[in-house]
């Protein structure tokens, strides 16, 4: 029997805020905790408060709000300076405008601890208003513990352990916030995809095509899947490539030019959402090989598109990654990715694409995410009643 969620719990007032989120300094910024909030959006009364500096403002805030995709949606900028205790100390008072700005939430979800999330811990002193924290940062997952400031470490412990509630999307990152000391209790619930939108699509054009999506940040190694590529079209392997996002591509369309592939591959720049997804359901074959991961927006929705996914085996990508869905890899190792590649080519026809994409419904939807997370909040607010 299918019962709406909606109708069995009672509507909340849930205000999501976030260290990191979508502005117009960076576009694509915590797009997934937007995602996860319109999730929620669908059973509960969501709001959104975000706070962020700009060097290039001359007033010492400026208000941005209006409602994105249904939720009513606050930015406020402060004006930033080089004195990081200033701007800590602006931010804060940059979150407590946009908090005065919504109604009083029955629950504050928190998203990444860093010590822009002190907030939610001053809220909840003040007004005693619960708050969950969902985490995503790979600066805490236990491999990289050594490498993260003390400082860092220790104001995530204090935010963690003032929550009710601490929500991982990956089993390791988990494992890595309870070795910093965090003692509260959590559960593991990973990003959201929009399954309406990515889904399988009749290919046409014959061709194979492996696409890589990403900030193109040093550690997605870009760069390499483009090295990589330019050799198996160099041993007359036959494929396309789309590769690009929001970072910097000129050096890559000058390598493509120069090799002069570009009949092959297509280098492009920022994409919307749609088109990401209009991008994938024209591939075969998502590529990741980045160096440090936690559970990657990206390969869910190369799977609810129903493509195989080739990924370096980092962070919690194992923890969702269905038999036959591809190939992962111990490490990055350009020699291994072209076999890895080479191997994919010379498979028969993808005959798990709507295994895959029924996956990823059954994981990572918004009906499935919206309804962890409420079950979340149902017990806090639950237990919260006298």
């Amino acid at each position: 029997m299918n019962i709406h969620l909606d109708k069995i719990l009672e509507k909340k007032k849930i205000l999501f805020i976030s260290s990191w989120f979508p502005n117009k300094i960076e576009p694509t910024n915590g797009n997934f905790v937007q995602r996860h909030a319109e999730a929620v959006a669908k059973i509960h009364d969501v709001e959104i408060v975000h706070a962020i500096g700009d060097f290039n403002q001359k007033q010492k805030f400026l208000e941005d709000d209006r409602t994105i995709n249904g939720i009513r949606t606050c930015i406020i900028y402060y004006k930033n300076s080089k004195n990081p205790v200033q701007n800590f100390l602006r931010r804060m008072q940059a979150y407590k405008k946009g908090y005065h700005k919504m109604q009083k939430p029955d629950l504050v979800h928190a998203n990444v601890m860093h010590n822009s999330m002190l907030f939610a811990v001053y809220l909840k002193k003040k007004f005693k208003i619960p708050f969950v924290v969902t985490e995503h940062w790979t600066a805490l997952r236990e491999v990289n513990r050594n490498r993260t400031p003390f400082i860092t470490k220790l104001i995530a412990k204090i935010i963690g352990n003032a929550a009710e509630k601490i929500l991982p999307v990956s089993g390791d990152l988990e494992k890595g916030l309870k070795k910093i000391g965090i003692t509260t209790e959590m559960k593991v619930i990973p990003n959201v995809v929009n399954t309406n939108l990515f889904k399988p699509v009749i290919k046409s054009g014959s061709d194979f095509t492996f696409i890589h999506v990403s900030n193109l940040i040093p550690r997605k190694n870009s760069d390499k899947i483009l090295k990589v590529a330019l050799k198996l079209l160099s041993k007359g392997y036959r494929f396309n490539l789309q590769l690009g996002g929001d970072g910097n591509i000129d050096t890559l369309k000058d390598e493509v030019k120069n090799a002069k592939a570009e009949d092959r591959i297509e280098i492009f720049g920022i994409q919307t959402i749609a088109q990401v997804a209009e991008r994938m359901q024209k591939s075969d074959c998502f590529i990741l090989f980045s160096d440090d991961e936690n559970q990657p927006c990206v390969i869910a929705e190369a799977f609810a598109c129903g493509l195989k996914v080739i990924s370096t085996n980092v962070g919690g990508i194992s923890e969702f990654f269905p038999e036959n869905a591809g190939i992962l890899l111990p490490k990055v190792d350009e020699e291994q990715l072209f076999s890895a590649m080479s191997l994919i080519l010379e498979e028969p026809k993808n005959e798990s694409v709507s295994l895959l994409s029924q996956y990823a419904k059954d994981t990572f939807s918004e009906e499935i995410i919206g309804r962890k997370f409420s079950e979340v909040y149902e017990n806090i607010c639950k237990n919260k009643k006298p």
